[in-house]
């Protein structure tokens, strides 16, 4: 049970190393949602997910593994429930604590930043909409009023030129 402990231990530490470095990069994102850099953004996070991802499963093994030596069911087997069952191993049950409570904040940061990145994100979007719309209405502007000697309109429309947009103006 020792040995299991220590190893669940040692990858919640990985754990909360990798989330931190996560932490870094999500705030880097923010510049560059700003600058509007779609590239950047997307392979900025891609290789630490895929460590965390690894991670995570290494966790889940863990758990099951000290779930079937305390004959749990690992689904009910919770981080806490089992600093709690380490009552009378105050040595690891400190360890435990300690390190679950800075994943818990580590993570808490990250909620923070991606929620401050998505509202920065739908800003955007919001932004590249009223510009669609914008252009789109500078096609539908109002008309002329020339006519042709059957009467038939004639006028072009104000303010909008027939090669698209202008890139002088």
């Amino acid at each position: 049970m020792a040995s299991l402990l220590e190893n669940l231990i040692d990858v919640l530490d990985q754990e909360n190393t990798e989330y931190e470095k996560l932490v870094v990069l999500s705030d880097r994102k923010t510049p560059v949602i700003i600058q509007g850099d779609i590239d950047t953004l997307g392979s900025i996070t891609e290789e630490i997910v895929g460590i965390i991802q690894h991670l995570e499963k290494q966790r889940t093994e863990a758990l099951a593994d000290i779930a079937n030596v305390v004959n749990r069911d690992v689904e009910n087997l919770k981080l806490i429930n089992l600093i709690q069952m380490l009552a009378k191993r105050p040595e690891q049950q400190e360890q435990l604590t300690e390190v679950h409570n800075k994943l818990k904040a580590t993570i808490q940061k990250l909620k923070e930043l991606n929620e401050k990145n998505q509202m920065l994100l739908g800003d955007a979007m919001e932004m590249v909409d009223f510009n669609l719309k914008m252009l789109q209405g500078l096609k539908s502007a109002p008309q002329t009023a020339n006519y042709s000697k059957n009467a038939y309109c004639t006028g072009s429309s104000l303010g909008v030129l027939h090669g698209g947009f202008d890139a002088k103006q």
